[in-house]
């Protein structure tokens, strides 16, 4: 695979990010995914923090209309119908597993860290935000993949936040 990190991340994505998620991102990251009005909507995370602390998200979900959407999807419980699937549909359970070894492998590229699987793994689906950057930044990722199609894709007219 051989990810290349590079930590050129521009003034103007530093604050388009800090203004989606109303805070600066903590850790060295860069844009994973853009949207088609080319503000970011998904970031990479370097897998630890200066300090050496592990980072628990490889792939972060920063488009506000996609984080509103899983959120809701999550509250109305989306997240134990996937769970269930996982446990009754082997033939998608074996392409999680796919690709949550895809994802530890990429992270585990740029640093290895020991256990955090994406969104819960492949026993349980904990965090929708967390598959759908996955999808979003590094397809396939079929709990991610399933939760976009039921999301939709984002259809702004004008970005969610201004260029800087």
């Amino acid at each position: 695979m051989n990810v290349v990190w590079s930590e050129d991340v521009s003034a103007a994505d530093r604050a388009l990010v800090a203004e989606q998620l109303g805070r600066p991102l903590r850790g060295t990251w860069r844009v994973a995914r853009r949207c088609h009005l080319g503000v970011p909507m998904v970031v990479e995370t370097h897998p630890r923090l200066e300090d050496g602390t592990p980072f628990p998200t490889l792939f972060w979900l920063t488009c506000p209309l996609l984080v509103k959407r899983a959120s809701h999807l999550e509250a109305e419980g989306f997240m134990s119908v996937l769970t269930q699937r996982l446990t009754t549909d082997s033939a998608f359970a074996a392409r999680q597993q796919s690709a949550v070894d895809r994802y530890v492998s990429r992270r585990n590229e740029l640093a290895p860290t020991e256990g955090a699987q994406p969104g819960g793994g492949t026993d349980r689906v904990k965090c929708l935000h967390a598959h759908l950057a996955h999808e979003l930044a590094d397809a396939p990722n079929p709990v991610g993949a399933t939760t976009l199609s039921k999301t939709g894709w984002p259809d702004c007219r004008i970005p969610c936040v201004e260029h800087l």
